[in-house]
């Protein structure tokens, strides 16, 4: 007997309790000592810097308590939509979603903690004031360097509503086969299958065309191309490719064919079609049947492998294998 599955809610409360204990434990001590520091008797300036400090402590542990308590939604959302399942296409569309809502999220909350801070230093906020009045050239530049970073921020909002990418999908970038690893915050890593890393900015998934093979789904249609004479009996190797297929373990079952796609001058090209269930199961079973249809004419009908023929000056006619002398 299995048991009852385990509620978002009760997932998320013990979560919260593990991510907030250590700001709690920071926050607790200083809201107390800030209660109680206007009743100690001590001078009114030293009163006033121990009150700004605290002030400035108070922001800096609220706003690293919002970033955990980002960190158990996370978690949460992690552990109830799983991606280590077969069919988990819902779950790396809402982990997608969250992971970059909570970059974004914890950029705007530094962003805000420290214009907060900021604004508790009188001399700095009427400078800033003075600034923003007149920012002329000076925003104008560190705008045009922002843009970039600005950029790829809006795009990864973009990208978290649209979902062109998610977390686990299997892509091409820039001629490159691999997984989606981790979407940050301004750059993609893109896991090749080589186990090499290969790092995009988020706006390059907004403006360029690239491949994503498991956007609706996981299953894909392989090919299989190889040449044999013209005497290859075709419905026999047609026969044996529906054999290797229902042996290999790979195939799902649902498309397979092979047809004859182009006649060449000295060989016919045969394409082999089958699907299967995901992109890694695609390529192995390429790779067996391509192994296999050549296993099977190399014993069977090894004349109808690629010949070369001519015809000597006396008449007599001649046959040879590709490559051979």
């Amino acid at each position: 007997m299995q048991p009852p599955p385990v509620s978002s809610s009760s997932r998320f409360w013990p979560a919260l309790a593990r991510s907030s204990r250590r700001p709690a434990a920071v926050a607790l001590p200083l809201l107390a000592v800030f209660l109680v520091l206007p009743a100690l008797p001590l001078p009114q300036r030293l009163s006033e810097y121990l009150q700004h400090l605290l002030v400035l402590g108070l922001i800096a542990t609220v706003a690293w308590l919002c970033l955990r308590l980002l960190d158990a939604l996370v978690e949460t959302i992690g552990a109830t939509y799983r991606v280590d399942v077969k069919d988990n296409l819902r779950a790396r569309k809402v982990r997608t979603q969250v992971q970059l809502l909570r970059r974004i999220a914890a950029v705007l909350i530094a962003l805000v903690a420290g214009s907060l801070m900021l604004m508790t230093f009188p001399s700095i906020r009427h400078v800033g004031i003075t600034l923003f009045a007149s920012a002329g050239l000076a925003g104008l530049v560190a705008g045009m360097a922002a843009r970039s970073t600005l950029s790829n921020l809006l795009a990864g909002v973009q990208i978290a509503l649209t979902e062109p990418i998610r977390i686990d999908d299997v892509v091409i970038v820039e001629g490159e086969w691999g997984w989606i690893e981790e979407i940050g915050t301004t750059y993609v890593v893109v896991r090749i299958w080589d186990l090499r890393r290969l790092v995009v900015p988020l706006s390059y998934f907004i403006e360029h065309p690239f491949q994503n093979w498991t956007r609706v789904t996981a299953d894909l249609l392989g090919t299989v191309y190889f040449y044999a004479d013209y005497t290859v009996p075709v419905d026999e190797v047609r026969t044996q490719l529906h054999r290797i297929l229902q042996a290999s373990g790979m195939w799902d079952g649902k498309v397979w064919g092979l047809q004859v796609t182009d006649a060449g001058e000295h060989t016919i090209q045969l394409r082999a079609l089958m699907s299967s269930p995901d992109s890694g199961s695609s390529w192995d079973l390429r790779c067996y049947v391509r192994e296999k249809l050549i296993a099977f004419l190399q014993e069977r009908y090894p004349r109808s492998l690629p010949q070369v023929r001519a015809e000597l000056s006396g008449g007599a006619p001649c046959v040879a294998r590709a490559g051979a002398p």
